[in-house]
């Protein structure tokens, strides 16, 4: 059985100006496609890839420990993905990712969270085209 253990991320400033930065974004917020599968509410440690260019109107929130009425009125309001683009579109970013990653930041499996979960969303993500991502919670 392996350990949990706290390793020290070391602060890596952003030498890239933003202009030339695409940004992913990463929740915790239960955030997903209505076509993906409801998060499981007893807690799981699966993430939803959510494709980059998905309407603000097919996401969904399937979290049940925390009150969404606004962000089921705005998803932006977790899921600031909108206004991303809005960036994207002014040239203040150079774009946004490809697919985003939602996942429930409430779960019992907190050990399989820390040691599978997350390394797989970090692998993801840097593999991907992203420079940059804005972490969410709801």
């Amino acid at each position: 059985m392996s350990t949990m253990s706290r390793r020290c991320i070391p602060y890596t400033p952003n030498r890239r100006p933003l202009a030339e930065t695409t940004i992913a974004l990463v929740t915790t917020a239960g955030v997903h496609a209505r076509s993906q599968p409801a998060f499981n509410p007893e807690g799981e440690k699966e993430f939803r890839i959510i494709p980059g260019d998905v309407p603000t109107t097919e996401l969904m929130i399937s979290h049940p420990y925390y009150d969404h009425a606004d962000a089921d009125r705005d998803i932006n309001c977790v899921f600031p993905v909108d206004r991303l683009r809005e960036l994207a579109a002014e040239g203040l970013i150079g774009g946004v990712n490809d697919f985003h990653i939602g996942f429930m930041g409430t779960s019992p499996r907190l050990r399989e969270v820390y040691e599978e979960t997350a390394p797989a969303i970090a692998d993801r993500v840097e593999r991907s085209k992203t420079d940059a991502v804005v972490l969410t919670a709801g």
